[in-house]
């Protein structure tokens, strides 16, 4: 019998923000956690669609201590002001769920390529800028949705806005790269400091990116997803699995482990490509996020 949402572990006592929680996977994610006992908080764009998450998860779990506080990730003010925000308490848990997937091309309020600007810079100034209150908890986590979609390129840091030739699935590959890098190195910088950061990937899940996203021909693209798509409640899994689970390895890639080993089933270990392990990359992403944000681990 593989881990479910039985083996989350009691988490009275603990706080947990959780990025994009107003639907799919980030919702089932947040509300996951709360049934378990944690302050749960719902950062999410929009107001009213978290409002009326956050009411559905008191409707689903009547006891639970959740709360929403906005944020938009495409907007590095609204970020700043977020982590300004944050009350000084310990943060024992960041995810890391929100995502633009395969959008035309756009820039967001500080002039970044959209999938780029949000999946992984607005990530990153989060997860810096919470730093102090993460480290203020030992085995504190940082988990991180990525994709095997970052199996469609590598970042390319000569042109990380996509200037040239934009593919909205390539941009949306390099984001997800980039999000693997970025957990590499925080891994790397935080190991000895008692935290613990990880990626996962939610495999074709209904809410999931892939399956919310339509591919390029979108009818085709929703028969495929009733018929193969497991439901968000798998999806969540790995990341509910990296966020409780004993002995999550910092720099894991976890993603559903059964059925296919690729796109559903209970979570597991799952497999990626070389170039998100390497090291001089990864570094170089950091230095280049830290000069397009402003934004600095502590």
């Amino acid at each position: 019998m593989g881990w479910t949402f039985r083996d989350i572990p009691d988490l009275r006592g603990r706080t947990a923000v959780v990025t994009g929680a107003n639907g799919g996977l980030g919702y089932v994610i947040a509300r996951e956690l709360a049934r378990r006992g944690a302050h749960v908080v719902l950062a999410c764009r929009s107001r009213p669609r978290g409002q009326a998450a956050l009411e559905r998860l008191l409707e689903e779990v009547p006891e639970a201590r959740a709360e929403l506080r906005p944020v938009d990730l495409a907007d590095l003010s609204s970020v700043r002001a977020f982590a300004a925000e944050w009350p000084d308490r310990p943060l024992d848990l960041l995810v890391n769920n929100a995502g633009q997937t395969a959008v035309p091309y756009g820039r967001t309020a500080d002039g970044f390529e959209t999938q780029f600007g949000v999946n992984h810079l607005g990530h990153f100034a989060l997860t810096c800028l919470l730093g102090p209150w993460l480290l203020l908890r030992p085995g504190a986590r940082v988990v991180t949705v990525a994709s095997l979609a970052h199996l469609l390129g590598n970042v390319d840091l000569r042109d990380p806005h996509f200037e040239h030739g934009y593919r909205r699935w390539v941009a949306f590959g390099r984001s997800k790269t980039a999000n693997l890098l970025f957990t590499h190195e925080l891994a790397r910088r935080t190991r000895a400091r008692g935290l613990v950061a990880a990626a996962v990937h939610p495999g074709y899940a209904e809410g999931g990116p892939e399956a919310r996203r339509a591919w390029p021909v979108r009818p085709a693209a929703r028969v495929l997803a009733r018929l193969v798509a497991a439901p968000p409640e798998l999806g969540a899994a790995p990341a509910l699995y990296a966020a409780t689970a004993p002995r999550i390895a910092p720099g894991s890639f976890t993603g559903p482990s059964a059925v296919t080993r690729t796109v559903r089933g209970g979570p597991g270990g799952a497999w990626r490509a070389p170039w998100t392990r390497d090291d001089a990359t990864a570094a170089r992403l950091w230095q280049l996020s830290e000069r397009l944000t402003g934004a600095r681990w502590p």
